[in-house]
């Protein structure tokens, strides 16, 4: 029994590490970094967003102490080192970051192209897959965790870099990964068919930045979309790739257009990302006699949920988004125009 309590108890820890960048309560996150540089054997582990923390902590298991960098309200395209980061940075044996230019603050892209103890999961994804990367005006987007049959390219290098620091563990981190591997594609599946249930000329989406890119060409392109390579047309955002980028009058107009072409009705808030572009845009739409509203639920792009939400996990994250885009879309008329 004591055995049980305390292997709970364990477990309890590393997940609320991974997940404390959610919680909106600075005790706590300052109780779980206390915890985290306490000296226990673990290898320990900093992520830079919890997307990828998520996968760090249900490979390494019992073996693993991760901490999320980037709190969920804040933008990882822009975040800038804090005061406090240092200490953290030093005392990671590994840090795990996204990559693709996603954290492309000045401070932090710094230590994470110097540092030799800081891996790119999105660089290895590359590596593995070049051809499924997205480029936009010359630009990667970096946003691949939206594609879940492309995110679990990711495994093996937390496999192997975990290997590394604790190989008399490495069969436990391989089999934690497999069992990841198998819930991840069957999510895959799930969200496909979620999808699926929205007609295509309901399929089209808008949000505040373009951070769908992935998801809409692997959830919400028609087969002929794919093969075309015009699957684009599913997804607009009145800004970039980063959410700093400038709103322009012109990219205005041209959200509106599309707004009018596919009878597009309501478009998407993302949890960490202003709503202002999104107002100006429904503001736009009434000028021009077209009825847009905002969607009460929002979307998780750049962060997950909150502790205890359905989107608290990297795979609740997706299958939130899914959930609530079949929701909302199956309520938009039918596009007449396409």
């Amino acid at each position: 029994m004591i055995r049980w309590i305390s292997l709970l108890t364990s477990l309890t820890i590393v997940v609320m590490l991974c997940c404390h960048c959610s919680s909106p309560d600075q005790h706590q996150r300052q109780t779980h970094l206390k915890e985290w540089l306490a000296d226990n054997g673990k290898i320990k582990t900093l992520s830079t967003t919890c997307m990828v923390g998520d996968l760090v902590v249900r490979v390494g298991g019992d073996y693993v102490d991760n901490l999320c960098l980037i709190a969920p309200e804040l933008d990882p395209h822009s975040y800038q080192l804090v005061k406090g980061d240092d200490e953290k940075l030093a005392f990671a044996q590994v840090v795990f970051y996204s990559g693709l230019g996603l954290e492309h603050g000045a401070s932090l892209h710094h230590y994470l192209e110097k540092s030799d103890k800081a891996v790119s999961l999105g660089d290895e994804i590359a590596k593995a897959a070049p051809k499924s990367l997205i480029i936009i005006d010359k630009q990667t987007d970096p946003h691949i965790w939206m594609d879940i049959s492309l995110w679990i390219r990711a495994l093996p290098a937390i496999v192997r870099t975990l290997s590394d620091h604790d190989p008399a563990h490495a069969d436990v981190f391989r089999a934690n990964a497999e069992k990841l591997y198998k819930e991840m594609t069957t999510a895959h599946a799930e969200v496909k068919r979620e999808m699926a249930t929205v007609p295509d000329s309901k399929r089209y989406l808008v949000t505040s930045h373009d951070a769908f890119n992935y998801f809409a060409r692997a959830y919400m392109a028609t087969p002929k979309e794919l093969g075309e390579d015009s699957w684009q047309v599913r997804f607009e955002s009145p800004e970039g790739l980063s959410p700093e980028s400038q709103l322009s009058s012109k990219h205005i107009q041209e959200i509106l257009d599309h707004l009018s072409k596919y009878r597009i009705r309501v478009i998407f808030p993302e949890s960490n990302v202003s709503k202002d572009s999104l107002r100006k845009l429904v503001h736009a739409a009434a000028q021009r006699g077209i009825q847009v509203v905002v969607a009460d639920t929002p979307l998780y792009a750049d962060a997950m949920g909150p502790a205890g939400s359905d989107a608290d996990s990297y795979v609740g994250m997706i299958t939130h988004n899914a959930k609530t885009l079949q929701q909302y879309l199956n309520q938009q008329p039918d596009a007449v125009d396409q």
